[in-house]
């Protein structure tokens, strides 16, 4: 019985590792863009935030949206109020108001950087790591699916009006089904 149940994980654990993405720090991130430039996602988050680990479960490992992002972006998952040190673009950021794993802490100096307001939040990058934009809340996998899409193919450069993004989002064929 135990080999066969160690049997039935083995083969579902290619399955389900598919639909995971394949975070990494922001340091990993930036040194693994010197050698092969993608888009760098940033998911700001925090452990306390309720709409931030659905956004993990629910939305980022959605297999369509898991393979988008596996595909086309370094995905740095970020605690926006953690005490990690983090160098970027030649600044060194902290948190010297830490508090502790206890609750709520002060906000760290890198999301303070990149005008974190609230989480969740994911910031995008470009391969020279310029921001792209911004997408604040708890978001489902279908409502992001055309900004990731979008990002990804270099779309978001031809467009330039709200009307031209209303088209986009009509021309979009979604791959998700809920």
């Amino acid at each position: 019985m135990k080999k066969n149940t160690f049997l039935l994980i083995l083969f579902l654990l290619p399955i389900f590792g598919f639909s995971q993405v394949q975070w990494m720090t922001i340091s990993q991130a930036l040194e693994a863009q010197k050698k092969a430039p993608k888009k760098i996602l940033i998911d700001f988050y925090a452990d306390w935030c309720e709409p931030c680990k659905e956004m993990e479960s629910e939305t980022y490992n959605h297999p369509e949206i898991a393979k988008i992002i596996n595909e086309n972006f370094y995905a740095v998952r970020f605690e926006s109020d953690g005490n990690s040190t983090v160098d970027f673009l030649g600044h060194k950021f902290t948190n010297p108001d830490y508090k502790g794993k206890k609750g709520k802490s002060t906000l760290h100096q890198f999301s303070k950087y990149m005008n974190i307001n609230m989480i969740p939040t994911m910031v995008f990058l470009d391969e020279n790591t310029d921001p792209i934009t911004s997408l604040s809340g708890f978001l489902k996998a279908k409502e992001v699916e055309p900004y990731f899409s979008m990002i990804a193919s270099n779309d978001y450069k031809t467009i330039k009006s709200r009307q031209e993004w209303e088209g986009y989002q009509k021309k979009f064929k979604s791959k998700i089904k809920e």
